[in-house]
């Protein structure tokens, strides 16, 4: 009831405001259990897809969301709760890893539609990165369900970091055929099979998105852009104390320089 009156008005807000244009809606089983692996650009993608489905999609979201003192706390896990997130415990010797596979097949051995976005974490930069191997291929391979490749395109650039007020425009969503990997039933222990269905998926979704694709993992690619913006931050700092310096050794020759002016006459 929770998740259906909160796709009534936040679903059809998304929808009226900015109307998203959808390809593939007929890959989209009409019961059944399925997995939907998706490229994450946004915060947003959470809420475009399940809006334009007719059927319930549950993600996974860290159990922070859930737990929360305060007024602000208990509104934000009520929130995530009604539009159909379940919460993962990061903690333990796996993390969140297997606290998301163990999450994922409950929901597809029960029939409904699981949610994961194989990156990860948002992409950095607009590209599709590669997909790590664990949750996607484990929980299909655990429960033989269908995965359905998906591409959100331009949700990146409605709300971009640092922008508070939203940019209206369209965003779009292709939904691929349905890929079946039940040739690999019982291999979910190689790492080899893990690493293949990923690839395969994120090939798809390549396809789907147009998104140039770069063969590291997204956690890798922002380490690289932090360390990248510190060091550029670090070389603007020496600069500017190099400049600085400069600028107190002109002024002091030019005083010497008007002290023996002054002198000499």
């Amino acid at each position: 009831m929770i998740y259906g009156a909160m796709k009534f008005s936040i679903g059809g807000s998304l929808k009226v405001a900015f109307r998203p244009w959808v390809e593939g809606l007929e890959n989209i089983p009409a019961d059944g259990p399925a997995i939907l692996a998706s490229n994450h650009l946004s915060f947003s993608d959470s809420f475009f897809l399940p809006a334009v489905l007719d059927r319930k999609v549950t993600f996974i979201a860290k159990a922070e969301y859930f737990t929360s003192p305060g007024v602000k706390g208990r509104l934000t896990a009520a929130f995530f709760k009604g539009v159909g997130q379940l919460p993962v415990d990061r903690s333990g010797a796996r993390g969140a890893g297997e606290a998301a596979i163990k999450a994922g097949i409950e929901v597809v051995e029960n029939g409904g539609l699981f949610g994961i976005y194989p990156e990860g974490t948002r992409s950095p930069d607009g590209r599709l990165y590669r997909g790590k191997p664990g949750g996607l291929a484990r929980v299909a391979l655990a429960t033989g369900a269908p995965v359905i490749p998906v591409a959100m395109i331009d949700t990146e650039k409605i709300q971009p970091p640092g922008k508070v007020v939203p940019k209206l425009m369209r965003p779009g969503i292709r939904i691929g055929k349905p890929l079946d990997f039940s040739r690999y039933h019982g291999m979910d222990g190689d790492r080899f099979i893990l690493r293949s269905v990923t690839d395969e998926v994120m090939y798809e979704i390549m396809k789907l998105s147009g998104q140039e694709y770069v063969d590291i993992y997204a956690t890798a690619a922002k380490r690289q852009i932090a360390d990248a913006e510190k060091a550029a931050k670090a070389e603007k700092a020496e600069l500017e104390k190099a400049q600085k310096a400069a600028r107190a050794e002109l002024e002091k020759a030019a005083k010497t320089e008007a002290e023996q002016a002054e002198t000499a006459r």
